[in-house]
């Protein structure tokens, strides 16, 4: 034992936890509450931890009481200590877990902690309940012993730039034979929680449901369990309310709004395990983390495993809850969550469950299923590209803006197509507005047919496939040919322009291709365009203009060149062959076609400061300068 491993030792926080600590001891918020219930997850988590580790080292759980959690108010001291058996902390463990915040989205969560007028929705949604009990308390006092260690050491801070670390006194040793309390020396304004009546109904509210005894240990009174510690998930739907199930989930996913979709059921047969699963309302902040992890925890038994089984695909990763398995072995090592046929199958049909869930409540609950596909529509539209088995009904699912209106569904689209429509048209790019502004949009627009607006960055992706619904193919209106002929226009002014004069095909195209050069890869007439000058498309064989975008923002692919397609009857058009044959306005009026179609697009012209010098010269030619 070192020397400074017997002394006090004093550190500073890191950055971000000073910054969160100071926002939090001097901001008010309407419900502080909310810091009972995170240190009773974090007791819970310390207990579940510790029955896990003993299936392999039995050793560790010893003698000792059963798992359980212990608050105990002491009105005379001003403190609320909150106590467990479980697994405990190290003293460098102490130090890692008390004085950083490892999640990504700390900064995140600050920031919206600035912006927030109550910080209720964010604590628990960002994973930094422990540092919510700096609302009620003016200083902090952690005692901890690891399972199995003889050391035990204390972690003291006032909320302040830093905290203390410290070999624990013999008493405090003498105390604590296993686990975790948590000492709250509580503020003047918050001596209520120092109350009974208080502790219980908070419990009741928020912890009900934690697998272990909470035990309520009142100055003047025998210790009584205050909450059912019971499974939810293992009992029957007719036993339970909808305030249970939100309890329910408010408990296991660490949130506070209220779900938008609850999935309780048990599977028997070859398998048998239980399912109660919950679809938030709004979004969690990490949906859109690299590495997409789920959050529904793995049970086996009743026993926690894990909640890094991946037990539902990566465009469900928003769905929480808990899949509690009567088969597998309780001391299931990583490789076999990977590669173990049970988990496999379970996969497999509880992700095939949700899917189903959320058809019903689609065609069943409209409003609440409008709430999951505000919150989460971006993140299930990954599923159309990387699950082909049920890419159809993600299909259905989805919901989209489009040139009739918003939430539109395919089945409504293809109710309402226009007679001799047999594909569903789309447009890809990167806002609604500009999408609506789009010039290929004109032909489809003349003829009443609606298409669909797609602006998430994952539409680049999963239409890039081959698509249809109900055996109606999905067609880009950016991409390869198109043909809209046999669809009747609805205004005969449209077809009146038919008649207007048009500039000769063959020459206009050899006059433009000679001045672009090698800038496109080929020049045609088009058959999207009524009212523009030009639009650029893609090749039907390669990737689409937005995914060819995306892709080279993160220096993935090698960008094509695109065609170029010219509105014969468009006064720009027929001036290029009106023009003389190899002069700079010829030159000129071509480069301005291609690069007004660029702008278009969202894109900046090659040379912005020649395109500047070009379009000077033909305003001030057409002015007579």
């Amino acid at each position: 034992m070192t020397t400074s491993d017997t002394a006090v030792h004093t550190q500073p926080f890191q950055a971000e936890v000073s910054e969160l600590l100071h926002l939090m001891v001097h901001s008010v918020y309407s419900e502080t509450d909310i810091f009972l219930r995170e240190l009773i997850s974090n007791a819970s988590d310390a207990c579940d931890k510790l029955r896990y580790e003993a299936i392999a080292s039995p050793a560790l759980l010893g003698e000792g009481d059963a798992l359980k959690i212990r608050i105990v108010p002491n009105k005379t001291a001003k403190t609320l200590t909150i106590a467990d058996n479980g697994i405990g902390m190290e003293r460098q463990e102490l130090i890692d877990h008390l004085g950083t915040i490892a999640r990504s989205g700390t900064k995140a969560f600050v920031s919206k902690l600035k912006e927030a007028k109550d910080g209720l929705g964010l604590i628990g949604q960002f994973g930094v309940g422990f540092y919510s009990a700096f609302m009620v308390a003016e200083k902090i006092v952690v005692i901890s012993r690891r399972a199995g260690e003889s050391d035990v050491w204390t972690w003291t801070s006032s909320g302040g730039s830093g905290f203390e670390i410290a070999r624990a006194s013999d008493e405090e040793a003498a105390r604590l034979t296993r686990g975790t309390e948590i000492v709250l020396h509580l503020k003047d304004d918050s001596k209520k929680y120092l109350e009974t009546y208080e502790i219980e109904r908070i419990v009741t509210a928020y912890s009900d449901n934690i697998l272990f005894p909470i035990e309520l240990v009142p100055e003047d009174g025998e210790p009584r369990q205050i909450n059912s510690a019971s499974a939810l998930w293992q009992r029957s739907k007719s036993e339970l309310t909808a305030d249970d199930y939100k309890k329910a989930y408010q408990q296991i996913a660490s949130a506070f709004d209220d779900p938008a979709m609850t999935l309780h059921y048990r599977a028997e047969g070859r398998y048998s395990y239980a399912v109660l699963l919950f679809a938030p309302s709004t979004k969690p902040f990490d949906l859109f983390e690299p590495n997409r992890k789920g959050r529904v925890k793995l049970y086996v038994r009743r026993v926690f495993i894990t909640d890094d089984a991946d037990l539902l695909p990566g465009y469900l990763r928003f769905i929480r809850g808990v899949v509690d398995s009567e088969d597998l072995p309780l001391n299931i090592s990583r490789e076999m969550l990977q590669n173990n046929p049970q988990l496999a199958q379970i996969r497999k049909a509880v992700a095939t469950r949700v899917v189903s869930e959320l058809e019903s409540l689609a065609d069943k609950d409209p409003e609440n299923f409008a709430k999951i596909w505000d919150a989460f529509g971006a993140v299930l539209k990954e599923g159309i590209y990387e699950d082909f088995e049920r890419r159809e009904k993600l299909l259905g699912l989805s919901r989209f803006t489009t040139t009739s209106g918003e939430k539109r569904s395919l089945k409504q689209v293809v109710a309402d197509f226009k007679p001799n429509q047999t594909e569903i048209y789309y447009l890809v790019g990167d806002s609604i507005e500009r999408l609506k502004s789009n010039p290929r949009l004109e032909a489809a627009t003349a003829r009443g047919i609606e298409v669909l607006l797609l602006s998430d960055p994952v539409d680049a992706f999963w239409t890039s496939m081959p698509s249809d619904f109900e055996g109606k193919p999905l067609k880009s209106l950016s991409q390869g040919d198109l043909n809209l002929d046999l669809i009747p226009r609805i205004d005969d002014k449209d077809e009146a322009k038919k008649d207007e004069p048009a500039a000769d095909e063959a020459a206009t195209i050899a006059v433009i291709k000679a001045a672009l050069g090698e800038r496109v890869s080929d020049v045609k007439v088009s058959t999207r365009l009524t009212s523009s000058a030009s639009c650029l498309v893609a090749d039907s064989q390669g990737p689409s203009r937005e995914l060819e975008r995306i892709l080279s923002q993160q220096n993935r692919g090698m960008k094509t060149k695109p065609i170029l397609e010219i509105n014969l009857r468009h006064p720009l058009v027929t001036a290029v062959t009106k023009a003389q044959a190899g002069s700079m306005v010829v030159d000129d009026l071509s480069l301005i076609l291609l690069e007004q179609a660029q702008i278009l697009d969202g894109e900046l012209p090659e040379d912005p400061a020649a395109f500047a010098a070009r379009l000077n010269r033909l305003v001030l030619q057409g002015l007579g300068g």
